[in-house]
């Protein structure tokens, strides 16, 4: 593999273009000023700070109260835990990396975070995904009483791991391989390269690691959407408030905005750069959507985790804030008896008051969504 390292390294590149720095494991760029570097070294450590203490809340508040391990936030435990790991690894050599402004570390280190970005950060996508997909087969029920189980959830993340290490292994084995990126600071997939084995790695990946994620999440969100236009525009006819769905189509639309807003750029420019290797772009330019990216760590525990109402009760508690507010083991206890005041029962509201209103009514269609079965399970993120 170092045999391989080295010709990514020392390859001879035109010097307008984007390509790898000759050198990035003796010193920094004598083209770019120290406190770009300094400047980099400070916002990935508070974008790491940040990740990892939102982060290990949600792991620890989980480990703390049982009532929160329920099969609905697997994937979102799932999703934390890729971003410690992203953070931990990935921005904790940057850090280090931008301070010196140079891969101190030397070439392992490289390898190690280039993989463990790319690994781990394919990992959160994915898992978003599947999130996506659990809220519509929860709410909308397209197989009917099936009921999401521990045991779906479980096989959801054994396939987003062995799926996301089976794209992102492939380099260290001679397929493409990780390489420094321009600045010198971070490692990533060899965009640069004009090799077709290179360029065949890097269609594949953007095609299952984004595309494809992406693909789930908007097919998902848009038949959840229209099952709730639906059951609102028969409650409007009704003369009942449209706030439910315009509630959970605002939180939608933060779901895939954050998405595209984190990742479309670093996409974007991978894409570009794999297409027109003789691009021209000063090194701190390109470096911008790689470390853009990385922030996605801070966004998704607060709109994944902290605006479920049950999580964010538990975390109050946790911190005794305010413990009289937030009691999530007395909501637990009744839990069999009465429904939790999570986002869920804003569509169950709408579900038992659409029931109750087709009785008066003299054809009352049973394939609407109103009249399927309401999931027992409280804690849903949606």
């Amino acid at each position: 593999m170092n045999s391989s390292w080295g010709s990514i390294v020392n390859a001879t590149l035109p010097s307008n273009t984007v390509s790898p720095p000759a050198d990035a494991f003796s010193g920094p760029l004598n083209t770019i000023e120290p406190w770009n570097f300094k400047l980099l070294a400070t916002l990935m450590f508070f974008v790491t700070f940040l990740s990892l203490s939102e982060n290990f809340t949600v792991l620890l508040v989980t480990y703390k109260y049982k009532q929160l391990r329920q099969p609905l936030n697997y994937i979102i435990l799932n999703l934390s835990l890729a971003d410690f790991l992203v953070s931990t690894i990935g921005g904790t050599v940057s850090f280090v990396t931008n301070l010196y402004g140079y891969f101190v570390l030397g070439e392992w280190a490289c390898v190690l975070e280039g993989f463990s970005v790319t690994f781990f950060g394919i990992v959160a996508l994915w898992s978003l995904a599947v999130l996506a997909f659990e809220r519509y087969f929860v709410i909308c029920r397209p197989l009917g009483n099936i009921r999401l189980q521990g045991k779906h959830a479980a096989l959801a993340i054994v396939f987003i791991w062995v799926f996301s290490f089976i794209w992102t292994i492939p380099p260290t084995f001679g397929w493409s391989g990780y390489t420094v990126s321009p600045i010198g600071t971070t490692c990533e997939p060899n965009w640069y390269s004009g090799e077709f084995n290179d360029h065949s790695y890097i269609i594949a990946l953007f095609t299952t690691c984004f595309i494809m994620p992406l693909l789930v999440i908007f097919v998902s969100y848009g038949k959840l959407l229209r099952k709730l236009r639906k059951v609102s525009s028969t409650q409007g006819r009704l003369g009942v408030a449209r706030k439910p769905e315009k509630q959970v189509t605002r939180m939608v639309i933060v779901m895939i905005l954050a998405f595209l807003f984190c990742w479309t750029p670093y996409a974007a420019f991978s894409i570009t750069v794999t297409a027109c290797p003789a691009i021209e772009l000063d090194p701190r330019l390109a470096a911008i959507p790689a470390f853009f990216s990385k922030t996605a760590t801070v966004y998704n525990p607060v709109i994944y985790v902290f605006m479920n109402k049950q999580f964010r009760q538990c975390v109050l508690q946790m911190f005794s804030l305010s413990e009289s507010d937030a009691n999530p083991t007395a909501d637990h206890a009744m839990q069999g008896g009465i429904n939790n005041q999570s986002e869920m029962s804003t569509v169950t509201r709408m579900k038992t008051s659409y029931v109750n209103a087709a009785k008066h009514e003299e054809c009352s269609k049973r394939d609407t969504f109103a009249q399927q079965p309401i999931p027992e399970n409280g804690v849903c993120p949606v």
